[in-house]
């Protein structure tokens, strides 16, 4: 049985096309399509290239898609570098990841309406109580002594009031 890259190759040189012809027709860089059509898989970073680009190259060269992509997966497990898909994400770094993640989940078109209640309540309850505890709380626990001393600089001193003016002899006009 053939090779996922024999078949690609076999399919291209039937239709009498170059690589330089299939790569402008799907947009596949030409070294993309070399490694795939010589089984060379080690110079992509991961499977979902290879798996496109066969996917691709299959379909334009009117293969059997589902057969071949079944014997890429074969082909693929048998190898050490991509017999399982790589992590999306690096290793779980700490409980920060988690609760972002658990935050991920939740749907907030229903959680936010609720966490507002929550907030408006919370806020209300807090209120409350100090306003509770303000009214219990004698306002003049912290008055010093009552007793007025007035500095010596505080004289009083009386108001001068004018003396009207007087007649000087002069009738009104």
């Amino acid at each position: 049985m053939p090779t996922v890259a024999e078949q690609l190759r076999q399919a291209r040189e039937q239709r009498g096309w170059t690589i330089e012809h299939l790569a402008d027709v799907t947009k596949i860089r030409t070294d993309h399509i070399r490694a795939l059509e010589e089984g060379n898989f080690n110079i992509f970073a991961a499977p979902v290239y290879i798996q496109g680009f066969v996917r691709t190259c299959a379909t334009l060269l009117k293969l059997d898609v589902p057969k071949l992509m079944a014997n890429l997966d074969e082909e693929l497990g048998a190898t050490k570098k991509f017999r399982e898909h790589p992590r999306l994400t690096g290793d779980s770094r700490g409980i920060v990841d988690y609760i972002m993640l658990q935050f991920s989940k939740i749907n907030w078109r229903v959680a936010l309406p609720f966490l507002i209640v929550i907030i408006v309540v919370g806020g209300a309850i807090i209120t409350y109580r100090v306003i509770k505890t303000r009214q219990t709380e004698d306002p003049l626990k912290n008055l010093g002594p009552g007793i007025y001393q007035p500095k010596k600089s505080d004289v009083i001193v009386p108001p001068v009031i004018a003396q009207p003016p007087t007649n000087t002899g002069r009738a009104p006009r």
